[in-house]
């Protein structure tokens, strides 16, 4: 029978070995062949207790790694967010809220983070107790089995010393590589595998442990990769909400002085209403007064009217008194003629004949006289009656221009009076309009310095997540165990939209767009599920 090397202990050495091994005590006695089987017996249900709780803590693996979908969704979530903060129909309310849910996301994946780092402390340390008590066992075992050889016969004691030293190694060296692989494992080290557990006892332990290595490596690379792609998304967020408080403090600086012009174009016309009021007063007045010129007219044009006739009357009040005259001139004529035929008894007669002769011709040089200055009276009266007649037409025109002035005075101030309230109104949305941008500019400084936190948060998780080691295949094994649809989706890079020169128009028309499905789902999970974190809800 050939004596195995007891430098290069493997699982056919270990076979050959104790197969030899049993087959001496067999051939010793039959007692030791029975504590033999006996002891190996022990050993295989250690092994299979170790392989046991090895399977449990893969199985906790792999649960860890379906937790690992449900971060990925959360982060799927979380990148699809930083668009619905750039609509610029989304209502800040909202916006808040999806600042809040975002920050409390982050904050569950952290925990989460932690989490997976204290069940692998705690897989670890129970894999280390469980190789430290299956080693114990060992050694156990095999002091047993050399006090037993030794005491049934001195022969198989000297060859149970011999091969004591390759039986330790052969049973206690894999359980003290099994500890030293988890711890490697709790201090982060997600690259060692379990080379050199090729023994019967120990191959499905090292199948666990390389199974449980690979689902933790797998994990923590998938929270690696979304740890960086929160980080850079919050970054471009960051970047995006600063683009969005330039473009916010510039129309709030053209609304600002918008408003100032509409306060200026309100004072404007309000000066110009109370002028054109004013006027319409003053022209009411030259109305008026015009109406009585007008009146005053039509007396002067009636008493200038009487004053022709009473010239008139006054004419042939004359002509009487002429014809009285020239009557008396005929019967003084005929009194003188009568007297001088006569002789000197009709003298007396002749004498006052002849002064009688002499008044009716003055009475009549004086009726000529005045009927020639009632003549030119009435010609005159009659001319003043026609320009008094004239100017009463044309104050009457006077007094309608007036009055038509006075009407378009009236609706030019009714007119400046609407438009002075329309501008009112103008300038009144406009100031509200002022106080909603100075409202979106302080929530986008809000969100602005949320997002911060967030990518130092992020920084911070990335940082914790970052002292595993998993090697150069973590993208491969990721991959794996991914799912259709679950990949990460890299956001684009956000777009510096310069300035204009020239503050454009402000036009306010409702957009007909409409949040995606994802983001619409989004904001119903901010609205009905808040934060749980103290600190992210008051930030």
């Amino acid at each position: 029978m050939a004596t195995p090397n007891p430098k290069t202990p493997n699982g056919s050495t270990a076979e050959a070995v104790l197969h030899y091994l049993i087959g001496t005590l067999l051939l010793t006695t039959v007692l030791a062949a029975g504590y033999g089987w006996y002891a190996t017996q022990r050993v295989g249900a250690l092994a299979s207790a170790a392989f046991t709780h090895v399977r449990q803590q893969g199985m906790a693996a792999g649960r860890l790694h379906g937790q690992e979908a449900v971060i990925r969704r959360e982060i799927t979530e979380f990148e699809n967010a930083p668009q619905a903060y750039d609509n610029p129909n989304l209502d800040p309310g909202e916006a808040a809220a999806l600042r809040a849910s975002a920050a409390a996301k982050l904050n569950h994946m952290k925990g989460q983070a932690d989490e997976l780092k204290a069940q692998a402390g705690a897989a670890a340390i129970a894999a280390e107790q469980e190789g430290e008590r299956l080693a114990d066992a060992s050694r156990s075992v095999v002091l047993q089995a050399a006090i037993v050889l030794a005491i049934v016969v001195a022969g198989a004691m000297a060859l149970a010393y011999r091969f004591r030293d390759w039986i330790r190694r052969a049973n206690v060296a894999p359980m003290r590589t099994a500890v030293q692989l988890v711890r490697k494992v709790a201090d982060g080290d997600l690259t060692v595998s379990a080379e050199g557990m090729d023994q019967l006892h120990t191959r499905k332990l090292a199948e666990a442990l390389d199974v449980m290595t690979s689902k933790l490596r797998a994990l923590t690379a998938g929270v690696q990769r979304s740890a960086r792609t929160v980080a850079d998304t919050s970054t471009q967020i960051a970047q995006g909400h600063l683009d969005l408080s330039q473009r916010t403090e510039e129309q709030a600086s053209t609304l600002e002085e918008t408003a100032s012009s509409m306060e200026e174009l309100t004072s404007t016309v309000a000066h110009n209403a109370d002028n054109a009021r004013q006027a319409s007063q003053l022209a009411a007045s030259a109305s008026e007064v015009a109406r009585r010129g007008g009146e005053a007219v039509s007396q002067v044009v009636s008493t200038m009217n009487d004053i022709s006739a009473s010239s008139r009357r006054i004419g042939d009040i004359i002509g009487v008194i002429d014809g009285i005259a020239f009557q008396t001139n005929i019967l003084a004529l005929n009194a003188a003629v009568e007297a001088a035929r006569a002789g000197e008894q009709g003298r007396g007669f002749a004498v006052v004949a002849s002064e009688v002769r002499g008044l009716a011709k003055r009475s009549a040089a004086a009726a000529k006289e005045i009927k020639g200055l009632i003549g030119d009276s009435v010609q005159k009266v009659d001319a003043g009656s026609r320009q008094v007649d004239a100017a009463g037409r044309t104050m009457q025109e006077v007094v309608d221009s007036v009055r038509q002035v006075t009407a378009l005075i009236a609706e030019i101030a009714a007119a400046s009076q609407e438009q002075s309230a329309g501008i009112g109104q103008v300038n009144t949305a406009v100031a509200q309009m002022e106080q909603v941008v100075q409202q979106n500019a302080s929530l986008v400084e809000e969100a602005t310095a949320a997002t911060e936190s967030l990518k130092e948060q992020a920084d911070l998780l990335l940082d914790a997540i970052s002292r595993f080691k998993i090697g150069d295949e973590e993208e491969e094994e990721f991959d794996e165990y991914e799912e259709d649809g679950d990949e990460p989706v890299a956001l684009r890079p956000v777009e510096r939209v310069a300035a204009p020169a020239t503050p454009a128009p402000i036009r306010v028309r409702p957009s007909p767009q409409k949040l995606p499905p994802a983001y619409a789902a989004f904001a119903r999970r901010v609205r009905n599920e808040p934060p749980t974190d103290s600190r992210w809800q008051e930030l």
